[in-house]
């Protein structure tokens, strides 16, 4: 019998490690994506205190569409760069969440930057 390799907890450690070199601050907050297979969510973080900013999501009742596929993160991405604009955040620290810069987490990425946020 063939074992498949645990593909989250291999997403897990990957995040981890890059935690270890990306953190936030509430001039320049890490915004941090998670992915799941219906839905996806951003949170701006300040990890000097350790809180939330401000978040978006596909579950917000101000979104409209499908949150599992590439145009649903367009407008999570757009969504929380007007919600970053509107409280004064212009440049954030991207943190991928351990997977790959690919699909909807690059396209969520490229949304927030046309939108007006700096990386």
């Amino acid at each position: 019998m063939i074992n498949r390799p645990n593909t989250e907890l291999k997403r897990i450690h990957r995040h981890k490690r890059v935690r270890g070199k990306v953190s936030g601050t509430a001039e320049k907050p890490r915004m941090s994506v998670y992915r799941s297979t219906k839905n996806i969510y951003v949170q701006l973080i300040d990890d000097v205190k350790g809180v939330t900013l401000c978040s978006a999501s596909s579950l917000d009742k101000a979104f409209e569409g499908d949150g599992g596929n590439k145009e649903g993160a367009k407008k999570v991405g757009e969504m929380i760069a007007k919600i970053a604009l509107e409280k004064g955040i212009e440049t954030v620290v991207f943190d991928r969440g351990g997977y790959l810069y690919h699909g909807r987490v690059k396209d969520l990425a490229d949304a927030a930057r046309e939108a007006g946020l700096k990386f």
